[in-house]
């Protein structure tokens, strides 16, 4: 299998994290040839999901040190790192049912045999209805590749209590936690964020002070501040005024989109939106070859120095125009210059720390979570000497992502220090009793005890994995870079709750890449293509936008590639009453 690729394309893309993976995907949908590579054998890179086994063995791999600084350049010749994409300082932990026993029927070896139900992500995400990627999912009819529920719950922990965040309308004049004249203030407030526009004197009003500030001008009272600033705004102390009201208007203006919430999941894991764009560069041309021995990059020199000539597999040297490399392949070699900390990126990407947590009972309890937990999100605020707070996504077995009566938490923040745990470990208290993990359970007072025997609202971790994302070299430089030419580093996964940043990146490498061409044009139904003289099939898909009606999952917009199947069986259907109707008269 080594010699059977062709030799030249217009386009090689190694590693299928998201942001590669957009790339390849938008150059193969306007005629370009594209060659997909990955060492792994498995889609996403640092954006995959995983079943329970497989994660795993994630950290039997895991490095704690950045072998992405090992390789030089030799004759020429780079070598691409062995384990681009592990993980770092990774640990794992169960709780001891050999001395404890089993936790609401569950023990490790129950859990285990049920490692194929999980789908478990390293970079959980939740998107926006009307997010910048849910508008790509759409625009491009990529969406037909993926099912998505919307989200459940938005949660926030106030005054020591995990409580649900009024956000729609119909949520703040139901609410109990909200007296009726903070309603009138956080209707009003939310109404102004609505009707916000970027132009001048807006601008100007809000320029020059925090979000912060500005929520307190509006009176608003401290549990409604902090349920605008963290919850809706998904915002800090820190966080400019224009970026909070934006991002307020964003959420208000996704709720109802798609059910009553703003936001959407992937069914089976945030894993299957890379797979969606490489399954797009796929239908059209684009070659894959996961599980492929890549030796290296070849160089070339010119009068501006080192030149990007070819990619070596095996036996083969297989040319191409440009190189977009993900995260974790090369090593710091490849820099031919590097500007230091005055173009230092404000936002970079990884440096993240992770936490993935198994529990017998959603944060709160049954009572808090309808519908038998659902997806859940609670944003927290920063703690102590971390500049930034933690985003908590809460799984049960509706999201495709693990077991009936189990309940699989992400916890995601930005790493202060290398072990993940400790860094992880004052929000994790906020949100379940047992913090201190697999090792001891929680002491319970009368009063909780009390508690559950009514109700069971005490957690406990039945398996925590924590380990680090590391940024990329780019990032990990602080630095602008500049390399030889033909060559194109992405980022990996970001801070942020959505993929607005990755789809960003993914849009200007592909205008410099390909100035003339539109990126990601919409592909069409299968219904649609023609072969031969058939006559072309009407188009249906400008309806995904014109129907606005609250629906529990956004894969409605799939329903036109089997419109076509039901309209075959309905007419067969009416022949057959015809003709049974013939027979009788006759």
């Amino acid at each position: 299998m080594e010699d059977d690729l062709p030799t030249e394309f217009d386009l090689i893309v190694i590693g299928t994290g998201l942001t590669e993976s957009i790339i390849a995907a938008a150059a193969s949908r306007v005629g370009k040839t594209v060659l997909h590579l990955d060492t792994n054998d498995y889609y996403g890179g640092y954006w995959a999901s995983f079943n329970l086994e497989t994660f795993r063995k994630c950290f039997q791999l895991a490095s704690s040190k950045d072998s992405a600084k090992a390789e030089a350049i030799n004759n020429n010749f780079l070598r691409l790192n062995s384990l681009p994409t592990a993980v770092q300082n990774g640990r794992e932990s169960w709780y001891n049912f050999a001395e404890k026993g089993d936790v609401d029927g569950w023990n490790r070896e129950k859990i285990e045999q049920e490692y194929r139900r999980f789908n478990i992500d390293l970079a959980p995400k939740l998107l926006y209805a009307r997010g910048a990627m849910v508008d790509l999912l759409i625009s491009s009819n990529i969406c037909r590749y993926a099912e998505f529920r919307a989200l459940d719950r938005v949660a926030t922990v106030w005054d020591g209590r995990i409580m649900t965040v009024p956000c729609s309308r119909s949520d703040v004049f139901t609410s109990k936690d909200v007296n009726v004249v903070e309603k009138r203030l956080l209707m009003k407030f939310l109404q102004s964020c609505a009707t916000y526009e970027e132009d001048a004197e807006a601008k100007e009003e809000l320029d020059g002070k925090t979000f912060f500030e500005h929520l307190q001008t509006h009176k608003l009272t401290p549990n409604l501040v902090h349920y605008v600033l963290c919850a809706i705004a998904m915002g800090n102390e820190r966080t400019p005024c224009r970026e909070g009201v934006a991002a307020v208007k964003k959420f208000l203006m996704s709720l109802g989109h798609y059910g009553n919430s703003p936001f959407l999941f992937p069914v089976y894991g945030c894993g299957e939106i890379p797979q969606c764009f490489c399954r797009l560069c796929a239908v059209f041309g684009g070659i894959y070859c996961l599980n492929k021995a890549i030796d290296g990059i070849q160089l070339e020199t010119s009068n501006e120095g080192l030149k990007y000539e070819s990619v070596k597999c095996g036996k083969q040297n297989i040319t191409s125009k440009n190189l977009v490399v993900g995260q974790g392949y090369l090593s710091q070699a490849i820099f031919k210059t590097s500007i230091p900390t005055e173009c230092r990126k404000p936002k970079p990407c990884g440096n993240l720390a992770r936490g993935v947590i198994l529990t017998n009972v959603p944060f709160g309890g049954a009572s808090q979570n309808p519908g038998g937990g659902g997806v859940a999100i609670i944003k927290l605020p920063a703690e102590s000497n971390r500049p930034n707070g933690a985003t908590v996504l809460q799984m049960s077995h509706s999201s495709g992502t693990c077991p009936k009566n189990i309940y699989l938490i992400h916890v995601t923040t930005t790493a202060v220090t290398q072990n993940p745990a400790e860094d992880l470990k004052p929000y994790i208290a906020q949100i379940l009793s047992n913090v201190s993990g697999a090792s001891e359970t929680a002491e319970k007072s009368e009063e909780q005890k009390k508690e559950v025997q009514d109700e069971n609202t005490i957690s406990t971790i039945l398996y925590e994995a924590y380990f680090n994302i590391p940024s990329c070299l780019v990032c990990d430089e602080n630095a602008h870079v500049s390399l030889p030419a033909g060559i194109r580093l992405v980022c990996g996964p970001y801070h942020e709750l959505d993929y607005d940043q990755s789809i960003q990146q993914a849009k200007t490498m592909f205008s410099e890449i390909y100035p003339e061409e539109d990126f990601l044009p919409r592909a069409p139904d299968p219904e649609e293509i023609i072969i031969g003289e058939e006559e072309p099939v009407p188009e249906q898909a400008d309806s995904l936008t014109d129907n606005n009606q609250p629906v529990d999952n956004a894969s409605e917009c799939r329903e036109t590639e089997s419109e076509a199947t039901v309209a075959q069986e309905a007419k067969e259907d009416t022949v057959d009453k015809a003709e049974e109707c013939i027979e009788q008269k006759q």
